[in-house]
């Protein structure tokens, strides 16, 4: 059997295959941050495509920690349900539900004035942000862990915190963002501070499969680097996985980009810290994603644009792989001729 269609358990969760549906902002749900028949009707598809693992897009935690107006929300108990049916959808139809708690903070482009560690503007298309107090870092956490408390509600599998890509713990986390003088600023210790308060916190109460996503490099001087994460998860003891991208801290910078280009990022983590590590970045072929896995640079694949294109992208690799896979009666007769 070829490694990307082997089990993995991670914690409490046993994925049937290596391929995750990596978290991706659809802009699809409302104001209020609802679950819509979109949701229901994207997420499934990949389900059936035979997808281990999907997870949510980043779904906010504070009608003003969304990325935007539309993004999903689980604020308030009001998003339960939907969240729920499309948790409860999802593994019916054989993949592990996942769900990725977000707060954009500086980021944030929904109504109002976002929040940050610092006041300082490095980005100048989003408003400027107040910085936060001590009261007011002790409240986002908190709407973190009610957020974890009703995503355990909803029935997910895996709990995903967004420390990537540029949002709130991240801004915390890198020394180009946080421009504190305080217990949550200036040294590395107090950086990791906000991050690894709210894993204690969660961690009180959730003992299930718990990832974080990090983005292993800012791209920039004076940002965080690998090494910098390498030191980080040797300070934390009480997460599952590592989900490694890149980026997004600034957003417009002029970088190559290629065919798993973020691969060796997640294979230093997988290599310097004790967690296994998800990877991501233009996996675009079968082919690829089985040789990085047997070279064990990762654990896991996620896809984010090649499912975009393709749902059954899955499917269409164990059948390129010549691997056996469940594909749905509604969908053999597709494979059963080449003439089509």
């Amino acid at each position: 059997m070829n490694i990307l269609f082997s089990p993995l358990s991670i914690n409490k969760t046993q994925l049937k295959n290596r391929f995750v549906m990596a978290p991706m902002c659809t802009k699809m749900s409302d104001e209020y941050g609802f679950v819509k028949d979109f949701h229901l009707a994207h997420y499934g598809a990949r389900a059936i495509g035979q997808v281990g693992l999907i997870i949510l897009e980043a779904t906010a935690v504070s009608p003003e920690g969304r990325i935007t107006d539309l993004d999903l929300g689980i604020w308030c108990d009001d998003h339960i349900e939907g969240l729920t049916k499309l948790a409860t959808m999802i593994k019916n139809l054989g993949s592990k539900a996942g769900i990725q708690i977000a707060h954009a903070g500086r980021k944030s482009s929904a109504p109002g004035v976002p929040i940050s560690c610092s006041d300082h503007i490095q980005d100048f298309r989003f408003t400027p942000p107040k910085e936060m107090s001590l009261e007011d870092i002790a409240m986002v956490q908190e709407l973190f862990v009610d957020g974890v408390k009703r995503a355990i509600k909803a029935g997910f599998d895996v709990i995903e915190l967004h420390a990537a890509h540029g949002y709130l713990i991240h801004q915390f986390l890198s020394p180009i963002t946080n421009r504190r003088e305080d217990k949550y600023g200036g040294t590395f210790e107090n950086r990791l501070r906000f991050l690894k308060e709210l894993l204690a916190l969660v961690r009180e109460f959730y003992s299930g499969t718990l990832f974080v996503r990090i983005s292993a490099t800012d791209y920039m001087e004076g940002g965080l680097e690998v090494e910098d994460y390498t030191k980080i998860f040797q300070e934390i003891d009480n997460i599952d996985f590592i989900d490694v991208s890149t980026g997004g801290l600034i957003d417009g910078l002029d970088l190559e980009v290629f065919p798993a280009y973020q691969v060796p990022y997640a294979k230093t983590l997988k290599e310097t810290t004790s967690y296994p590590v998800g990877t991501v970045g233009i996996i675009n072929t079968p082919q690829l994603a089985s040789e990085i896995l047997q070279e064990k640079r990762a654990d896991l694949i996620f896809l984010g644009r090649a499912l975009l294109k393709n749902p059954h992208w899955v499917i269409d690799a164990a059948v390129a792989l010549e691997e056996a896979i469940d594909i749905p009666a509604a969908y053999k007769r597709a494979y059963e001729n080449d003439n089509f």
